[in-house]
């Protein structure tokens, strides 16, 4: 089976059969991760790059360890110092590495829709790497593959999804995908933390994580992204932990084996305190190592439709 695109630019435009094919790989991935030689000849004579226009630890590291894994030239390129700074355009950036020969450029953007622009004009696989406020795929399916291997199914799983909802790009692919593979997502936020096409995005959606929060599976915390927040959305950091911060009375209402999940970095004592980070059932560590596996088996795809 093959990508019906040549790129991976969100979860909304990807059919449930190939969200479980990607998973599929990125089980074999695993494999292939857990052993003490991580060394493969899956990409060898392939060029990936990655070029970050935000910020990141997690994605960026595990995109270019994926990469040397598998035996591809990695290359890590950064807004601050490239000709960005210069006054170049992304197109005129992407197509620069398109005829270097790039087989896959990942992109990490702070504008909506970066991703589309370039494979519009590149060649090479174009990875969303998270886009503004609107999707970021492969944590998505990292979370997804995490799910599948605690709960052992993704279908009938009720997943309550809390936090800044409205800022998440996480929270958006989450629910396009979770949606495809039959699971039940519920969204608890403050009103100012909801985005506002709720209605449309086919979720339940509270303004208090309790209700969210019964009797589900999963507990997914987001990130509260104050970079992007506009002033006035929250009275304070103390206050938001109190009302909506996942602690261990909250935790009780879940089901008693309720993953606990975060896609990180994780403002400890805010959105999650440390009792409950460090309970067995909390997989953000997991989460990261299936990260890599699922950016394994995503780069491994697309770099071999070229």
């Amino acid at each position: 089976m093959k990508l019906s695109s040549k790129d991976l630019l969100g979860m909304k435009e990807l059919s449930a059969e190939e969200i479980r094919y990607i998973l599929y790989q990125a089980e074999i991935m695993k494999q292939l991760l857990m052993q003490n030689a991580k060394k493969t000849p899956h990409l060898q004579g392939k060029t990936v790059v990655t070029l970050f226009y935000e910020n990141s630890t997690r994605t960026r590291m595990s995109f270019e360890l994926a990469s040397k894994y598998m035996s591809a030239n990695a290359a890590n390129m950064t807004a601050s110092g490239s000709s960005v700074q210069k006054g170049e355009s992304l197109i005129d950036t992407a197509r620069t590495l398109d005829v270097m020969g790039t087989d896959v450029i990942v992109i990490r953007h702070q504008m909506s829709g970066a991703p589309h622009l370039i494979a519009q004009h590149t060649n090479a696989a174009v990875v969303n790497a998270g886009d503004g406020m609107n999707e970021h795929p492969t944590q998505a399916l990292l979370d997804l593959l995490t799910m599948k291997e605690k709960k052992g199914k993704i279908e009938d799983l009720k997943v309550a999804i809390i936090g800044d909802v409205a800022h998440s790009r996480v929270a958006r692919s989450n629910i396009y995908a979770l949606n495809k593979l039959g699971a039940e997502v519920v969204l608890g936020a403050p009103a100012t933390l909801m985005p506002r096409d709720i209605s449309e995005l086919g979720v339940k959606a509270y303004e208090n994580v309790e209700t969210a929060i019964k009797d589900a599976d999963v507990v997914m915390c987001l990130r509260l992204q104050k970079e992007r927040q506009q002033s006035g959305l929250l009275p304070s950091m103390r206050e938001y932990s109190k009302f909506f911060g996942l602690n261990s009375e909250r935790l009780k209402l879940a089901k008693e084996d309720a993953l606990i999940m975060h896609p990180g970095p994780v403002n400890r004592g805010i959105e999650l305190c440390t009792e409950v980070m460090d309970l067995d059932r909390a997989v953000i560590d997991e989460q990261v190592t299936n990260g890599v596996a699922v950016r394994m088996a995503v780069l491994n795809i697309l770099a071999k439709r070229s």
